[in-house]
């Protein structure tokens, strides 16, 4: 039976257990999402689980003890900087276990250990992004509408041509149109 052990001790001894666990904890917050097996990932995730409820809170005693364990200078201000003030509003849950299946080699079962995307901010920007969004294409339709009524009415419809030499002469006269007589020219600053 399962008495008094309070953590899984992965067939290890404690240095490199320990140094396993930091090891895969800065890999965890340097790339938010590490692949590994389903033992380690459970291991792992209650010590990043305890940090980052620790990074929410900036102060010296917090960064002087997630630096126990966060060696990388980088990632430690990440953590405070990042990582703590996303999850500002959670109230735990930072850590999602996808399974992957087994190793082909041994068939240990991996997992894929990941920070949840909070998803707390999301809502309120997604709902101010539709209410914008609606708002700059109402204008935006009514000048599209209003365009296409002067460019109909500037261009009256022209009549459907079935005989091939008219098309022709129909494709060539609009192009004769656009370019303005070499009498109706006013002259340029260079011709000055």
């Amino acid at each position: 039976m399962k008495h008094r052990i309070g953590y899984n001790r992965l067939g290890r001894s404690t240095a490199h257990r320990k140094a396993m666990t930091r090891n895969m904890l800065t890999s965890l917050f340097r790339h938010e999402r590490i692949r590994t097996t389903k033992a380690k990932a459970l291991a792992v995730r209650r010590t990043a689980e305890k940090m980052i409820t620790r990074s929410k809170i900036d102060s010296v005693h917090n960064r002087r003890m997630i630096g126990r364990d966060i060696k990388d200078k980088e990632i430690l201000a990440k953590m405070f900087i990042e990582i703590g003030p996303r999850y500002k509003e959670r109230p735990g849950g930072y850590t999602r276990v996808l399974k992957l299946g087994p190793r082909p080699s041994d068939a240990a079962e991996m997992v894929l250990l990941e920070l949840v995307q909070d998803a707390v901010e999301a809502k309120p920007k997604a709902a101010a992004t539709k209410s914008a969004t609606k708002k700059k294409t109402k204008p935006a339709a009514e000048k599209a509408k209003a365009s296409t009524a002067t460019a109909v009415a500037e261009k009256p419809e022209e009549a459907p041509v079935e005989d091939a030499a008219a098309q022709e002469e129909q494709a060539a006269a609009p192009e004769a149109a656009d370019e303005p007589a070499a009498d109706d020219a006013t002259p340029t600053e260079e011709e000055n």
